[in-house]
């Protein structure tokens, strides 16, 4: 196996007292002619070796089955009306109305508001904002293309369905969140880029509001901090009488809180120092609610009397579950609790009187959820490795729930499977805990071909929920295994803070204690034994493979953050320094350098290693990719030269027309997952079990 030659140049650079190489630095010029001719050399190169998996054809079908199967998203009611997302097959969703959420099933009488897929020939813009005002009358969406972060707001009239002339332009992150009146809101704005829109380091952002049928370039300046261009800022919760503006400085810092009344100039801050979370989900009766992590590693629900300042806990900290979220109904709260990793939900009274649990089911997550201070409906969507959807229609009174049914997402049930627990004792002594999903007629006798899923940072949590790609390897045959891993969301603070900055390597320890647990206890074996992860996910799967090469029987690292040194020079990278640190700070060089996957590839024998990327990718830039693969496939080879067993393929195959996975086309999608299934297939012999006809 000859890879792609890829000039390698003598690009040092002195960091900290430290000489570091960056051979491929040019990498990472996505535009240049010789970064393109590396992309189409390595697409050339992984394509026919792609193309002669044996379950690629079947996979591509089982994906493709999963990915066009009905999907029903979370309703919601402004002004008397109902939406929700709905597709059919489509590759972007579509967003219905209807004049009740019943109705929204009913094709007589719900009317799709707006298609994104007439927005292009080939499916690759996606809406990934979509805001309707409180009166029910005009949405504001916004339209990204080809898988980027940017984002274009348009304004649709709602009982015409036609767009108005407002075009908004060089928007990222926030949602519109409509002001009192319902004809003007706010949104998160940047200067159009001067260089490269995919890869250069944002600037300062600025929080705008914009009234309806009025010129953008008079739109005026809620909130900036040209002297803190690393500061994000929210309007959020709306309120008639009331501005709430939240600050943050990273993906998962603590923010602060300032109020204003409408009309007045001088906000008046409620926290600062951007030490804790507190996020405001609503205003009763004079209080802002607030759900907070500070004095409470698991959260509790607080509330500052915006008359005085003064803040008081509502509802403490539960001994064991975290407290996700909550949101207030005309007479109560809803609360949202996480209790091993699933989700539940409880109502409550304003004074923080716990009362009714609403029965969701066992193993399920959140995946959406609606309230509104002016109804005692709550709206909800559920899902589980073995669900496609539920939603969930509530009605409550106070703390009480008055009545609750559910209504399936039609289509085909997913795979059958089953769901357990497992643990696995760390490194430090922490137990580790992960999701294990078994085929249908798995009695775990006999050690099967497994994936493991993993992400462990941003607070992001690793919760039951039906992903087509995850799916897919199930009803092939194969196991699945999901863990816990510290970094993560799962368990509160002290879960996330350790596996955050200079503790980033118990994230990987906590994988590899539960990979070594699945050997031991004979759910499979090191040759059986695929790791995949997307985006910080990426990261994990890089440096699992390179500082356990010999755990894995192929690795699949996908859009991952790769080159810990320099993560931080493009677009948005600087906000993860939250979890990562900044690697212009000497002691965290030093840890980062530590673990970087892309500066501690040895020339050793590397597993099977897929690495997916795409080209319009301005979250986690394709760079990371490209100089990881470069350098992993020149160490593979030289490996093999010296008479290692190193002979397994290094493959980079890169999407020209896709991002960061946002909005993708389910049709690429499928393309993709059916690449990374049946290389994982293959090298993990279920393609085997595929061709005797062991699976379902």
């Amino acid at each position: 196996m000859r890879y792609p030659e890829v000039r390698r140049d003598d690009t040092v650079e002195t960091v900290h007292g430290e000489a570091i190489a960056d051979p491929y630095r040019w990498l990472e010029d996505g535009e240049s002619t010789e970064t393109r001719a590396f992309i189409e050399a390595q697409n050339a190169f992984a394509e026919p070796v792609l193309a002669q998996l044996p379950a690629r054809d079947a996979f591509r079908e089982r994906v493709s089955a999963l990915l066009t199967a009905p999907t029903r998203g979370c309703p919601w009611v402004r002004g008397g009306r109902a939406f929700a997302w709905h597709s059919d097959g489509q590759n972007q969703p579509v967003l219905v109305t209807a004049g009740s959420i019943d109705e929204l099933d009913d094709p007589a009488a719900a009317r799709v508001l707006l298609d994104p897929n007439g927005l292009s020939d080939d499916g690759t813009v996606a809406v990934t904002m979509a805001s309707v005002n409180p009166e029910g009358t005009l949405l504001a969406y916004g339209a990204a293309d080809g898988g980027s972060d940017w984002r274009t707001i348009r304004i649709r009239d709602v009982a015409t369905g036609e767009d108005l002339p407002d075009e908004i332009r060089w928007t990222k992150w926030n949602g519109a969140v409509w002001l009192p009146g319902g004809r003007a809101f706010s949104y998160w704005a940047y200067d159009a880029p001067a260089g490269d829109a995919l890869t250069d380091e944002m600037g300062a952002g600025r929080l705008m509001r914009h009234d309806v049928g009025t010129d953008v370039a008079e739109d005026a300046v809620l909130f900036t901090r040209p002297d803190a261009p690393r500061m994000f800022a929210r309007h959020w919760p709306r309120d008639d009488d009331w501005f709430v503006l939240s600050t943050d400085t990273g993906s998962s810092s603590g923010n602060d809180l300032a109020v204003r009344r409408h009309g007045d100039d001088a906000l008046r801050q409620l926290v600062e120092g951007h030490e804790h979370e507190w996020n405001a989900i609503g205003i009763h009766d004079g209080a802002l609610f607030v759900v907070t992590d500070g004095g409470a590693g698991r959260y509790r629900l607080a509330a500052f009397d915006l008359a005085t300042g003064r803040e008081s806990t509502v509802v403490p900290e539960h001994p064991e579950d975290v407290l996700l979220d909550a949101s207030l109904t005309t007479t109560g709260l809803v609360l949202e609790y996480s209790h091993d990793a699933s989700h539940r939900m409880q109502l409550a009274t304003f004074a923080g009187e716990l009362g009714d649990d609403v029965p969701l089911g066992d193993g399920v997550s959140i995946t959406g959820s609606d309230t509104s201070q002016d109804s005692g409906v709550v709206l909800a969507t559920t899902e589980s490795f073995v669900d496609r959807g539920t939603r969930h229609i509530i009605e409550v009174d106070g703390a009480r729930l008055v009545a609750h049914r559910t209504l399936p997402t039609p289509g085909p049930a997913a795979p059958a499977a089953t769901t357990e627990r497992i643990r696995a004792t760390s490194t430090d002594g922490a137990t580790v805990p992960a999701f294990l999903v078994r085929p249908a007629g798995d009695d775990g006798t006999a050690p099967r071909p497994t994936l493991i899923w993993g992400y462990g940072g941003f607070n992001i949590p690793m919760n039951p929920g039906f992903r087509a790609v995850l799916a897919a390897w199930v009803a092939a045959g194969g196991v699945l295994v999901v863990p816990n891993l510290r970094g993560g969301g799962e368990f509160g603070t002290d879960w996330h803070k350790g596996g955050t900055k200079e503790r980033k390597q118990q994230v990987f320890d906590d994988l590899f204690a539960i990979a070594e647990h699945l050997v031991a206890t004979g759910v499979t074996t090191h040759a059986q034994l695929a790791l995949h992860g997307r985006s910080n996910g990426g990261l994990l799967a890089g440096a699992a493979l390179t500082q356990r090469p010999e755990l894995w029987a192929a690795v699949l690292p996908g859009v991952g953050v790769l080159d810990m040194l320099r993560y931080h020079r493009f677009t948005i990278g600087w906000a993860w320094a939250s979890d990562y640190g900044d690697p212009d700070e000497a002691d965290a060089h030093a840890y980062l350098r530590a673990y970087s996957p892309l500066h501690n590839v040895r020339e050793v024998a590397h597993p099977p290693t897929l690495i997916t990327t795409g080209d319009h990718d301005d979250r986690v830039v394709p760079a990371h990719s490209f100089k990881f693969a470069a350098e992993l496939q020149r160490a593979q080879a030289a490996a093999r030269a010296a008479g290692l067993d190193a002979d397994a393929p290094v493959l980079l195959s890169v999407d020209t027309r896709a991002g960061h996975g946002m909005g993708k086309p389910k049709d690429a999608a499928a393309l993709e997952f059916a690449d990374q299934l049946a290389f994982a297939a293959h090298h993990t012999g279920l393609d085997d079990r595929l061709r005797e006809g062991q699976a379902p």
